[in-house]
């Protein structure tokens, strides 16, 4: 059991570490971003300019960030992906960037800003910075290759108490629409929806755990609880690190998912504007790249940032382009979005 023994010590190193991450160090900005990105490696420019790390407060879903803004807590920058993007400017929560003060923004992959609800006349509301897939993970000494070809794996009773899903709208729906044909979101139909719908509520009772963070996930597989997951990169690179027998299958025949997420302004931040352009800057900055890679799995949204990072590497940490379909999490209608939320609430507790 060394590969266990030796992921608990690093997660409880994890774990013992956060709130030191947490505590205020530079309290003129206060960052609102997912768990694990308060990261040195990515705030070098930062910390040499302002002399410390930005104070942070940590979440572990897009959802559970909003509902915290909406419900009064003040931030000057956040972290959602490109999906909640809409939500936030619809409860006027957000405001643009002055993109004049952002060097590298004429870097970032056109791709990522081909929305109007990321950027429109009236300025740019969203500056993608990382991306990654969300595929199947998988024990590779404990699964054989021809059952993770398909995304039945999560259907087959040989797996029945041993799999794990997100604890996500975004990235449980992406895996039931694409189980059930569905390889755009941008338009679901009424029995595309039932379908997927069906499909999540007939795998639920072969879910061991509905995973909520990926260091929650890397421990289930570490344990051996969990034998096959829907897992974003993280979880696969923390288990790597660990030298566990993981696998990320991101060709199964339907397909798989792909995400990109990046940083907006809020409005009336309690802390001083000029240090919200410090922090995006010090992010879109080349270096970041390679800490962005290392330490989560994932790839930067910036081409001159990427561009440092060897095509093998990108290839050996599952973020380089996939063959086969991909379903990107792009900008949806939000009321869909919400009655995926409902419904998946009322899947999990068994309705």
């Amino acid at each position: 059991m060394k590969h266990v023994s030796m992921l608990k010590a690093g997660l409880c190193a994890l774990a013992l570490m956060a709130p030191l991450a947490a505590q205020a160090e530079d309290p003129e900005l206060l960052v609102l971003d997912w768990a694990g990105f308060g990261l040195p490696g990515l705030m070098t420019d930062y910390q040499a300019k302002n002399g410390a790390m930005p104070t942070y407060s940590f979440y572990g879903d897009d959802d559970e960030a909003y509902q915290k803004v909406a419900s009064g807590f003040r931030a000057d920058v956040g972290h959602p992906c490109s999906q909640m993007i809409a939500k936030y400017r619809e409860s006027d929560l957000i405001e643009p960037w002055d993109v004049s003060k952002i060097p590298e923004f004429a870097n970032i992959h056109p791709a990522f800003l081909q929305s109007t609800i990321f950027k429109d006349d009236k300025g740019v509301w969203f500056i993608p910075t990382d991306y990654g897939f969300t595929a199947v993970a998988y024990n590779t000494e404990k699964v054989p290759a021809e059952d993770i070809a398909t995304l039945d794996v999560f259907r087959n009773p040989a797996y029945a108490g041993r799999i794990s899903l997100p604890d996500n709208t975004d990235d449980v729906w992406s895996l039931a629409l694409l189980a059930t044909g569905v390889t755009d979101w941008t338009n679901i139909t009424d029995e595309q929806f039932q379908a997927a719908a069906d499909w999540l509520r007939e795998v639920n009772p072969n879910v061991r755990a509905y995973w909520k963070d990926p260091s929650e996930l890397s421990q289930l597989m570490a344990t051996g609880e969990v034998l096959v997951a829907w897992s974003w990169n993280d979880s696969v690179t923390i288990l790597k690190k660990e030298g566990f027998p993981i696998g990320f299958q991101r060709e199964p025949k339907e397909g798989v998912s792909s995400f990109f997420c990046g940083y907006v302004n809020f409005k009336n931040g309690p802390g001083k504007e000029d240090k919200a352009y410090d922090f995006i800057n010090s992010w879109l900055t080349p270096a970041s790249a390679r800490t962005l890679l290392d330490e989560i799995g994932y790839a930067h949204a910036d081409d001159a940032a990427l561009a440092t990072i060897p095509n093998d590497e990108l290839v050996a940490a599952g973020v380089s382009p996939i063959k086969g379909t991909v379903l990107s999490q792009t900008p949806i209608d939000p009321e869909m979005r919400n009655r995926m939320l409902e419904e998946f609430e009322q899947i999990k507790a068994g309705f």
